[in-house]
């Protein structure tokens, strides 16, 4: 199992796809699994739709109980990417409990690091074909044919509305709020490796896989 550390737009969820395509991982997004625990209507699900209903931060307990449901259902694959959780050092010594019994060990976190001006012009510039998702950014992956998806031959294409300045450097600062208590957590137990989250993605991906496959 590892854990992927990194604000909103560090590449966690590009690295966690190749993760598993390449190695048969399953990739456990907390805020993939909130939304379908509140479409599937389950216990949790109620649960999380009432917390989110209100605008308000997600309990520590409901969050770790989604993980405990995933880990059990993904019993049998090859390995874990935590992309998420945890976030706060309550949601990390409940992980450690959660493995324990559940006999699971956790072998590395990596985390993605970032500079912020460049995460800014990376996350400002990106924007999906309409239709298939592909990514594309302003000035490091413009269609090969203008206006035209490469992927799918699309011709509509969309940005996040809070792929914005403000909004990414406050993403920045709650991250680092939030995390700062972690790394140090993980670091004691030499868990910890952080590899140049603005390098290219190819770069990030080997080493990533060097970590993995010492």
């Amino acid at each position: 199992m590892i854990i992927l550390l990194g604000p909103p737009g560090a590449g966690k969820g590009t690295q966690a796809a190749r993760l598993t395509a390449a190695r048969g991982m399953v990739q456990l997004s907390t805020g993939d699994m909130l939304r379908a625990a509140v479409k599937s209507g389950s216990a949790l699900g109620v649960q999380a739709k009432a917390v989110m209903d209100a605008g308000a931060l997600m309990p520590d307990e409901v969050v770790s109980g989604l993980i405990a449901e995933q880990l059990d259902v993904g019993a049998d694959h090859p390995g874990f990417i935590l992309d998420g959780y945890p976030r706060t050092l309550g949601q990390a010594q409940a992980l450690d409990a959660m493995l324990v019994a559940k006999r699971l060990n956790l072998d590395h976190v990596i985390e993605l690091a970032v500079d912020e001006d460049l995460l800014v012009d990376r996350v400002t510039g990106r924007f999906t074909c309409a239709t298939c998702g592909e990514g594309y950014h302003d000035r490091h992956k413009q269609p090969k044919v203008a206006g035209t998806c490469d992927v799918c031959g699309g011709h509509e294409f969309k940005r996040r509305p809070d792929d914005n300045a403000e909004t990414v450097r406050a993403r920045m600062a709650e991250y680092r709020a939030k995390t700062a208590p972690i790394l140090p957590y993980y670091d004691e137990r030499q868990l910890v490796t952080r590899v140049d989250g603005m390098a290219s993605m190819d770069d990030v991906a080997a080493a990533i896989d060097a970590v993995l496959d010492k």
